[in-house]
C-alpha cells in the first residue's frame, strides 16, 4: 500500500469500496476498486475521458443497476451498510446518496416546486414544513437571496449557474449524507463555476461530497483528497496536494501534468 492510499485512510471512512470489479457484458470497466473515502470531505476522482470516473460515480448510488449488461462485484460500504446486499432498499440509498448531472436539469415547474418534489415524493405534505424546507434547501444552496421574491416563476428561466444551484437545493431538500457530482460546472460560465466551487466548500461541512471533474484546477481548488483513474483501475489516491505537488507514480504525474489525456 503506497503512503498516499494509507494517508487518506487515516480517519473514518463513510464510503468503502472494496475488490470492486464492474462488467458492462464483456467489457470489464472497473478492475479492483479499493477506495476509502473520509466524512465531511470532497474527494475528486479523475483522469482521461473513458477511465471509469464516472462508472464508479454512479455504483456509488446503484444508478448503474439501470444499464444493460451491467455487472458488479465486491462491496461497497456507505455508511456501514452494503450498497449492494440483496436487501439493500434501492429506493431509500438513493435518497441517502444524492445525486447532480454535468448539465442542470431541473423539472419545467416552479422554483418551488422543483424543490419540494423530493420532500412530497417521500410523504411530506404539510405547506408549513414544504415551507422550511424549500427555505432552507435554496439557503444552503447560496440561492435564497436570488430566488426568494419569485418561488412560484418557471425554473426554465433561470440561468445555467442558478439552475445548478437550483438541482443542488433539490438534492439538499431530501437530506442526504452523501452528494455525488458529475462534472457540475463543466457547462457553466466560468462565474458560475466560481459560485459551485464556493458552494462545495460549504457544504462539505455537513456533507461528504464526490466529484468527478476533467479540470485540474478545479480538484486542486475544491478537494481534499483525489482519486485518479485509469483504464478502469486506480492508479493513486491520497491527498490532493500531494497527488497534484508530489505524485509517487510516473502516470499520475503524466496526467497531471497534461503529458496525455
Amino acid at each position: 500500500m503506497t503512503t498516499a492510499i494509507k494517508q487518506a485512510e487515516k480517519t473514518e471512512s463513510i464510503i468503502k469500496a472494496e475488490s470492486l470489479d464492474v462488467y458492462y457484458d464483456q467489457f470489464h470497466a472497473l478492475k479492483n476498486i479499493n477506495l476509502n473515502m473520509k466524512k465531511n470531505t470532497v474527494t475528486a476522482l479523475i483522469g482521461p475521458s473513458g477511465c471509469g470516473k464516472s462508472t464508479f460515480l454512479r455504483t456509488l448510488n446503484r444508478m448503474n443497476d439501470l444499464v444493460d449488461g451491467f455487472r458488479a462485484e465486491g462491496n461497497i460500504w456507505i455508511d456501514n451498510y452494503n450498497i449492494y446486499d440483496p436487501k439493500t432498499d434501492v429506493v431509500k440509498l438513493r435518497r441517502d446518496v444524492g445525486m447532480v448531472f454535468q448539465r442542470p436539469n431541473p423539472f419545467p415547474m416552479s422554483i418551488y416546486d422543483n424543490v419540494a418534489y423530493g420532500p412530497r415524493i417521500h410523504g411530506i405534505t404539510k405547506k408549513k414544513v414544504l415551507d422550511e424546507i424549500v427555505e432552507k434547501s435554496l439557503r444552503q444552496a447560496a440561492l435564497w437571496d436570488d430566488v426568494k421574491d419569485r418561488l412560484n416563476s418557471s425554473a426554465m428561466g433561470m440561468s445555467g449557474g442558478q439552475q445548478q444551484r437550483l438541482v443542488i437545493a433539490r438534492v439538499l431538500a431530501i437530506e442526504p449524507g452523501v452528494i455525488l457530482m458529475d462534472e457540475p460546472a463543466s457547462a457553466l460560465d466560468p462565474i458560475s463555476t466560481s459560485k459551485i466551487e464556493e458552494l462545495i466548500l460549504e457544504l462539505k461541512e455537513k456533507f461528504t461530497i464526490v466529484i468527478v471533474t476533467h479540470s485540474m484546477q478545479q480538484a486542486a481548488r475544491v478537494s481534499d483528497d483525489t482519486a485518479f483513474f485509469l483504464n478502469g483501475e486506480v492508479i493513486e489516491y491520497g491527498n490532493t496536494n500531494d497527488i497534484f505537488t508530489r505524485p509517487e507514480k510516473q502516470a499520475t504525474e503524466d496526467y497531471i501534468s497534461g503529458r496525455f489525456g
